[in-house]
C-alpha cells in the first residue's frame, strides 16, 4: 500500500489548507493594470498568471469571479502587467483590497501611473518591468463534464516591453537582480529568487528546437 497521501478534489483534501496552489508554486504574479472605458485606473495582482508563447508573446492571467480587471478588458480590449519586486510587494498586497470599482489602487497604494508606449493603460512607473498587452482572448473555465466555471483566463499579446537597464548584464536579462516575488500556496507565503538559487542545465542536443534566442 502507497504511503502517499491521497486525496479526490470534489470530496475535499482533508487538510487545514488546501494544498493545491501550494504544490504549483511558487508562481510569478500577474500584477495587472487596467482602465475602465470611464478611465478609472485599476491595479490587482493574481496568483494564477504566466506566460504561453514566444512568437508572438503571449501571457495570461486567470480571474476567479469577475473581477474589475476582466470588466476593463473586456472593455478596452488592453491592459499591462508589472513586476512584483521586493521592495514593491507590500504595495502589490495593498492592491489586493477589496475595494468598489471607483477606487484607483495606483493612489491606494501611493504608486505612480506612468503612461505606456502603445497601449492606453499606464504601467507601474516604480516596477522595473512592464509588458503592455492587447487582449486576445477570453475563455471561461469548464469542468472535464463540460459545466462552465465562474473563472476566466485572460490572454494578451505583448506589444512592448520596458525593462530598467539595471537588469540587464552584457545584454541579457538578470532574474536574480530583479529580486522578484513569486506567490506560495499558504495563506501568506511568498518567495523570492536570488543568485544562490541559480544553476545552469543546457538541454540536450536537437531539444528545444525552434525557440528564439
Amino acid at each position: 500500500m502507497s504511503d502517499r497521501y491521497f486525496y479526490e478534489p470534489r470530496h475535499g483534501h482533508g487538510l487545514p489548507h488546501d494544498p493545491f496552489n501550494a504544490i504549483v508554486g511558487p508562481r510569478p504574479i500577474g500584477w495587472i493594470s487596467s482602465v475602465s472605458a470611464q478611465g478609472v485606473l485599476n491595479l490587482a495582482p493574481y496568483s494564477f498568471f504566466n506566460a504561453f508563447n514566444y512568437v508572438p508573446p503571449i501571457l495570461g492571467f486567470s480571474s476567479i469571479s469577475e473581477k474589475d480587471s476582466l470588466a476593463n478588458i473586456r472593455e478596452t480590449g488592453e491592459f499591462v502587467w508589472n513586476l512584483v519586486t521586493r521592495p514593491l510587494a507590500d504595495a502589490m498586497n495593498q492592491t489586493c483590497e477589496a475595494v468598489p470599482p471607483d477606487v484607483n489602487e495606483f493612489e491606494l497604494a501611493h504608486l505612480t501611473p506612468e503612461a505606456s508606449r502603445i497601449v492606453k493603460v499606464p504601467r507601474v512607473a516604480e516596477s522595473p518591468v512592464a509588458m503592455e498587452c492587447r487582449c486576445t482572448q477570453i475563455v471561461q473555465l469548464k469542468t472535464h463534464e463540460g459545466t462552465d466555471i465562474p473563472t476566466w483566463v485572460v490572454f494578451g499579446e505583448v506589444v512592448g516591453v520596458h525593462i530598467d537597464p539595471r537588469l540587464l548584464n552584457q545584454g541579457v536579462y538578470d532574474t536574480a537582480r530583479a529580486d522578484v516575488v513569486l506567490r506560495g500556496g499558504g495563506p501568506a507565503d511568498y518567495f523570492t529568487v536570488g543568485p544562490d538559487q541559480l544553476f545552469k542545465m543546457h538541454r540536450p542536443q536537437g531539444g528545444g528546437r525552434n525557440l528564439p534566442r
